[in-house]
């Protein structure tokens, strides 16, 4: 079916013509008449001759001899009594002007006198009445072209017009046979795969054919608006999950822990092990004078069993921000504010879980982080607030559970296939004085910041197939973590405050070597030495600590793995010496870590070597893996607030040297087994010997 404009385009044609011929035939026959002499004009209209209307229909053009013979009808013409009261005697052309008219296809359809009369034909179809006209073809588009131009030739060659005009003519017959071409190819398609439907009733609305490649196009564009719709506002798939909810990638995990802890009666019991993290947290300084010792230092337990039920809760979120930007968030459990551990002790007696009361929840991580490239082999990422541990390490250095800080920035790049160089560094604010430091005093006193500032540069490389190795070698500088002796100073109230006692630690464990920290004169105040010695303690060394670390692993038995792992850690700003003649004038030397003579024999290395085989990772049903493990680490080879808070029980931290073997079984892809047994003997100092067995069932979800 043709669309409105190719209908309109054909009919224009169509029109032209016939007005040409028109002027044509009148053109002609009065240069006829002329030529005869005769003393009438042409007619108003010719007889027999017509304007096609637009439904008019293009028939077939009989031979040149029929043509050539004018019809009845063409030789008497009846004047319009609209232009004359008389009628008047007409000329019509004679043969030579009809054979040169009769030969165009054009007068044959629209000058019935100048063509052989069509046979008589039936009635029309009342249904055909209200059909389209059908397309003529493309070489009769062309023909009716050619016929223009002969006649506009005709016309110029008899004076009738003049060569500019023609020229008009013929580029205007020229541009619309081109687009009828056009247009009848386009409408000759259409018909031919799509045959025309009924003709419709009187009721019925006649609608143009749309071509069935528009019909897809139309209907793809109209789903892609509609599903794009229903995706931003969710209302196609109601149940599925909004855009925004998947920027989140949410973790949690639970650990029910089963517990015990065995101090054999060989350990010492005659007050040896100082808590030193309970003396230095309190508000109060604790009194060491001779003359005033009411009551005993803190201390820790290391002849009593004990069995514990724990629980560690984690759960966080890690949020796509766009543009390479995460944001992260995590809570936790915990006895207290420990950075070591997460652990929550069922029914605990130290305030938090007794009596079946509520537990804590911490605020355990809190960062927002950028990276780029993104790529397993190419990778730069910078991380701001408070966030994993950065470093390749074991739990000799860093706890599992222990958050860092501060600002890191990790990067690596793959320089040949199978060796990739990393590099981390960082900066980790430990402690911050106070705003009003000297509580007590109206004269404030300045701060004492202490820092981590660290590095570590290593290579991941795939020596083989079976064989792959990651080393790394770290420089972990601990700024003003040192104590240092105060001035000289004469404390009357337990909660005075002197000018070093934010080099303190505010957090320990067990291990490092300590010395006093306020230098206190003696006077009639204070007994001459004997009372109000109010007393904090500070570390007895800095720790500029150099770091290790390698891991060699062969998976020819792939999906088991066999791992051997190795750290060794070395403290170079250690001094002996320096350790010995640290501390105040009248409590000169370290305050623990000495022999029965009172020598320091504490020392600055330690090393961890782990054999570890079994599935890498726990993914799914059955899957397993076993590891044991000796450590060594003395008691100034590192901070002993930072490191694993299991191993030593009571005493975990440094100074301790023994064994961990344990397993774990995965019951599914989110739930495991785990069992570990940890054996601690003091390196130095009095005897100390612990014996822990952990059994824990994991859930991730």
């Amino acid at each position: 079916m043709l669309s409105k404009k190719m209908y309109h385009q054909t009919q224009l044609l169509r029109r032209t013509g016939a007005l040409l011929i028109y002027v044509s035939w009148c053109a002609l026959a009065g240069q006829t008449a002329f030529a005869d002499n005769a003393s009438t004009t042409p007619p108003a209209n010719p007889p027999n001759l017509s304007i096609p209307t637009p439904d008019a229909q293009l028939r077939p053009v009989p031979s040149t001899e029929a043509s050539s013979t004018p019809s009845a009808s063409a030789t008497t013409p009846t004047p319009s009594t609209a232009d004359s009261t008389e009628a008047a005697p007409t000329q019509s052309p004679g043969p030579s002007q009809n054979a040169e008219l009769a030969q165009s296809p054009i007068l044959a359809a629209t000058t019935p006198s100048l063509t052989a009369p069509e046979p008589a034909t039936a009635p029309p179809d009342p249904a055909a009445t209200n059909a389209q006209p059908a397309p003529a073809s493309i070489g009769e588009a062309n023909a009716w072209k050619n016929s223009y131009v002969n006649l506009i030739n005709i016309l110029v060659n008899r004076g009738v017009l003049t060569k500019k005009d023609s020229s008009s003519l013929i580029d205007q017959a020229q541009s619309d046979a081109k687009a009828a071409n056009s247009a009848q190819a386009q409408a000759a398609a259409a018909l031919a795969s799509h045959p025309a439907p009924p003709n419709p009733d009187n009721d019925t609305m006649q609608v143009a054919y749309v071509p069935e490649t528009v019909k897809e196009q139309m209907r793809d564009e109209i789903k892609r608006d509609v599903m794009q719709q229903a995706k931003d506002e969710n209302w196609a798939a109601p149940d599925s999950t909004p855009e925004w909810v998947k920027r989140y990638h949410v973790t949690s995990d639970i650990r029910v822990r089963y517990e015990g802890e065995e101090y054999p009666s060989s350990n010492d019991s005659q007050g040896a092990f100082h808590n030193f993290n309970a003396i230095n947290t309190s508000t109060s300084a604790f009194d060491v004078g001779s003359a005033s010792l009411t009551q005993n230092p803190p201390y820790y337990n290391v002849n009593q069993d004990r069995n514990f039920f724990r629980l560690r809760a984690r759960i966080g979120a890690d949020v796509d921000i766009g543009q390479g930007f995460t944001a992260g968030l995590r809570i936790a459990t915990g006895n207290d504010d420990s950075p070591v551990s997460e652990n929550q002790t069922f029914g605990s007696a130290n305030g938090q879980g007794g009596q079946f009361s509520k537990y804590a929840i911490w605020l355990d991580r809190a960062f927002l982080r950028y990276e780029l490239g993104a790529k397993t082999n190419r990778d730069l990422t910078v991380t701001l607030g408070r966030f994993d541990n950065p470093f390749f390490s074991t739990t000799m250095l860093w706890a599992d559970d222990l958050a860092f800080d501060g600002l890191a920035a990790k990067g690596k790049y793959e320089v040949t296939p199978g060796v990739v160089p990393f590099l981390t560094a960082g900066a980790f604010p430990i402690y911050n004085t106070d705003l009003n430091f000297g509580t007590y005093n109206s004269v404030k006193f300045p701060s004492e910041n202490k820092w981590l500032f660290a590095t570590q540069a290593g290579t991941d490389w795939k020596i083989s197939d079976d064989f792959s190795f990651k080393g790394a070698v770290a420089y972990y500088d601990f700024e003003n973590v040192a104590g240092q002796v105060s001035n000289p100073c004469d404390p009357l109230f337990a909660t005075d405050s002197e000018n070093t006692d934010g080099t303190r630690p505010s957090f320990a464990q067990n291990g490092n070597t300590y010395i006093a920290l306020r230098n206190i004169t003696p006077s009639a105040d204070n007994g001459f030495g004997t009372t109000n010695q109010y007393q904090y303690f500070g570390l007895a060394t800095g720790f500029h600590d150099l770091d290790l670390m390698t891991q060699l692993d062969y998976h020819g038995f792939d999906p088991i793995h066999i791992s051997l792992i190795g750290e060794y850690v070395r403290n170079l700003a250690f001094n002996a010496d320096a350790i010995s003649n640290n501390g105040p004038p009248l409590l000169r030397g370290p305050v623990n870590n000495v022999n029965g003579n009172g020598s320091f024999v504490g020392g600055n290395e330690g090393y961890n070597i782990s054999l570890k085989v079994g599935h890498p990772t726990l993914s799914k049903m059955w899957d397993w893996n076993v590891v044991t493990t000796y450590r060594y680490l003395q008691s100034d080879a590192t901070i002993d607030g930072f490191n694993d808070s299991d191993f030593g029980g009571s005493l975990a931290g440094t100074n301790l040297q023994g064994y961990i073997v344990g397993g774990n079984l995965s019951l599914t892809s989110h739930v495991w087994l785990s069992l570990k047994w940890m054996s601690a003997q003091a390196i130095v100092g009095p005897p100390f010997q612990n014996n822990l067995i952990m059994f824990d069932v994991n859930a991730k979800f």
